[in-house]
């Protein structure tokens, strides 16, 4: 018998202005990025979930991944894909030695969903599952201005423009000065849940694809986002067939120098995974 595949797909065109203060985050290309992903992964042999919008709360992408890890078993492929924006929390149980931690974050439609809470969820998965994530967000520290991020010239190149409000309606990076007056808003929050995961386990065993460098910005687009549509192009509908990092490798040649996809390894995911054909059952 064969390997099982699922996949799930989540894409935020906006939040809910009523838990962040009034924002809504428009954005143009996450639901059709979702889409896209979410075709490829069908044709790739995988069963899909999709969640847009509204439906990516932090209970439903919960929910959806505590199904797919109870489903999968050693041998099995699980890809999660994310286009939306992204942010940082300040990490003030990290300790002394790293007083200036940060949690990256995806910016879910009711609230910020921290890297260690999807690193939790990964990590409920069976030993040998083969996870893969692509995230396509920004991954932008709260104390960073858009404007000391790259130089002018390079986001006039990747945006249009180097104004830190065009900056950041076009790319996915929740705006600065929104990350900053959120957390202190729900700083209590966010320290308990912190204290909680530091506490509770190992990391996952993934692979991850990333839109960009921790201290890059990840360009929205009409169609899809920068880094979505690079990838799409790069597989051609399934005409690509080297492993993992030689398709991370053509991505990053095809990216502007202004936005360097990473390639991120958690835990210890088999030497076999890694060489893989992207996307294999």
């Amino acid at each position: 018998m064969g390997a099982t595949g699922l996949s799930l797909h989540i894409g935020l065109n906006t939040v809910d202005p009523d838990r962040y203060d009034g924002w809504d985050g428009r954005l143009l290309a996450c639901e059709n990025d979702a889409r896209d992903m979410a075709a490829l992964a069908r044709d790739a042999g995988y069963s899909d979930t999709l969640l847009l919008t509204d439906e990516c709360t932090v209970e439903g992408v919960t929910a959806a991944l505590r199904a797919a890890a109870a489903r999968l078993r050693e041998g099995d492929a699980f890809l999660l894909t994310y286009s939306g924006h992204g942010g940082q929390v300040p990490d003030e149980t990290a300790g002394e030695d790293e007083p200036d931690a940060l949690d990256e974050t995806l910016v879910l439609y009711d609230r910020q969903y921290l890297d260690d809470e999807l690193n939790r969820e990964l990590a409920r998965f069976a030993d040998g599952v083969r996870i893969l994530v692509l995230l396509d967000c920004c991954h932008s520290g709260s104390g960073i201005e858009v404007r000391d991020l790259l130089t002018p010239e390079a986001l006039r190149e990747q945006f249009g423009t180097a104004d830190p409000a065009g900056v950041e309606e076009a790319s996915r990076l929740m705006p600065v000065a929104r990350q900053g007056a959120l957390y202190q808003r729900d700083r209590d929050f966010f320290r308990e849940l912190q204290r909680e995961l530091r506490a509770d386990g190992r990391p996952a065993d993934a692979l991850l694809i990333s839109a960009c460098q921790d201290n890059q910005l990840a360009a929205d687009g009409q169609v899809n986002g920068k880094f979505t549509g690079t990838l799409l192009g790069v597989w051609d509908r399934g005409g690509y067939r080297g492993g993992h990092q030689a398709f991370h490798r053509a991505i990053l040649r095809r990216m502007p120098a202004s936005q360097s996809p990473n390639l991120y390894v958690s835990g210890r995911p088999a030497e076999s995974f890694l060489a893989q054909r992207p996307f294999t059952v």
